[in-house]
């Protein structure tokens, strides 16, 4: 059984210029349990890839149809070379739609990485619903892009198990990192007003001329918006393999994370706290999830920014109490996330395996059979009865649904059986309790 994880078209899985996604899916992927049974599909120029199982979807240039269902299309065929089980999508759920009419059994999850509400197949309520019922999991980076994807959506979603939430992660470094600590102020992201780029802009240009012996590294670029600093204790050092950012955050006192737009969560501040930063951030979408201690902005402005950022290089004790309780409360780390994962698979693929002896995990069990409720105990020792308690004495998680009893409670004038309620409860009931197993006991009033 084999797990398949697609990216986003062009999504570049390599250490050369990897995006957000491939960093996560790396990092985690290459500590699962699962690794071995693991294989990335993507879409990338680059001849160095990181170290995991990939196949490269090549695609030729065609202007008379979209390079994203080519891209899909070729998954599929791809894909059936495989044993696949799960397919895992992640950032794009219009590739859901097109996978789902073509997979047959095999199962589809579904990776949030940006705001639900911006995404082709995920804007409207009816895209959403859709995923809903076609999705084992649903699974977002943040409790804001979670809360996002529910809006306008009934209570009864809001529960659901099928929504989840995996945050990204980030390496923790131990205590001796704050040993190496300069006058570094760190700006790392796309350099533009969304980011706050402009406001940091103006804020240091400010600080460094009051304070000569501190200096600032700016990481990043924009090709769409220019905007101008240039001081001479100012490092512009545009985009910079993901290792050599880890290494100058090492060495970094102060990073700054203040986006404008609702940051469905914000790698920046991660991996800032990972290695022993004070972190100021401002109070968007799921920025204040990245992180255990900063300093939050409530309003960006030039002023409020300018007033942190010198709160933190004046007053030394404060500086070094955030760096502290930043390493000390950090918990995002690779292994915890990977974790997740690979308990959600388990849930999803034990049921392929609990006949092996050496598989030790319990299952869920739907048990649907007549348990007599209605007749005060006068046929308690049941064939139903007996198999339930076996289940239960062997471990397993097991519901009783009584269908006769349930069939008596609720005839009505508008259902004369009682087998329309009977249906609609079960059908409710296996979206709340998720069964692995169902079993059924006689059941003749159970439709197809």
């Amino acid at each position: 059984m084999k797990i398949a994880i697609l990216l986003p078209y062009k999504e570049n899985f390599s250490p050369e210029y990897p995006g957000a996604v491939s960093l996560f899916v790396n990092e985690t992927s290459k500590i699962s349990k699962y690794k071995k049974n693991i294989i990335v599909f993507g879409n990338t120029e680059y001849k160095i890839k990181f170290k995991l199982k990939y196949v490269n979807i090549n695609l030729k240039k065609n202007f008379l149809t979209s390079q994203t269902k080519n891209y899909v299309t070729k998954f599929l065929k791809i894909q059936k070379k495989f044993n696949i089980s799960i397919i895992e999508v992640h950032n794009r759920p219009s590739y859901i739609n097109q996978l789902s009419k073509n997979v047959g059994k095999i199962v589809l999850s579904l990776y949030f990485h940006n705001d639900p509400l911006s995404m082709d197949g995920s804007k409207t309520i009816g895209e959403r619903k859709k995923l809903l019922k076609t999705c084992y999991k649903i699974i977002f980076n943040s409790n804001w892009s979670k809360k996002r994807f529910l809006e306008g959506l009934e209570n009864k979603f809001v529960n659901s198990n099928k929504l989840v939430v995996f945050f990204q992660s980030a390496s923790k470094k131990d205590s001796s990192i704050l040993k190496k600590k300069k006058n570094w102020i760190t700006f790392v992201g796309k350099l533009n007003k969304a980011k706050g780029y402009d406001v940091f802009a103006a804020a240091i240009k400010k600080i460094l001329d009051k304070y000569p012996n501190w200096k600032a590294k700016i990481i990043g670029d924009e090709k769409r918006e220019k905007i101008f600093l240039k001081h001479k204790n100012v490092d512009l050092l545009g985009f910079l393999n993901h290792d050599k950012v880890l290494k100058i955050f090492e060495q970094s006192s102060i990073a700054v994370a203040c986006s404008r737009w609702e940051e469905p969560f914000g790698r920046t501040s991660l991996e800032a706290s990972a290695n022993g930063c004070a972190v100021i951030i401002t109070n968007k979408g799921g920025l204040p999830e990245t992180i255990t201690n900063a300093k939050i902005l409530e309003n960006l402005n030039v002023k409020n920014l300018e007033k942190s950022i010198l709160n933190l290089i004046n007053n030394n004790v404060e500086r070094k109490r955030l760096q502290t309780l930043s390493l000390l409360n950090f918990y995002l780390t690779h292994s915890f996330v990977a974790k997740m994962i690979d308990n959600y698979r388990d849930e999803k693929l034990r049921i392929h395996n609990f006949n092996t002896p050496k598989y030790k995990k319990t299952l869920r069990i739907l048990h649907i059979t007549n348990f007599n409720e209605r007749l005060d105990g006068r046929l308690f020792f049941n064939t139903g009865r007996r198999i339930n308690n076996g289940f239960i004495r062997q471990g397993h998680s097991v519901l009783g649904f009584s269908d006769r009893d349930i069939q008596k409670y609720y005839r009505s004038i508008n259902d004369y059986k009682g087998a329309k309620t009977l249906n609609d409860k079960l059908k409710k009931t296996c979206y709340n309790y998720k069964p692995d197993l169902i079993i059924l006991g006689h059941a003749d009033l159970i439709s197809k």
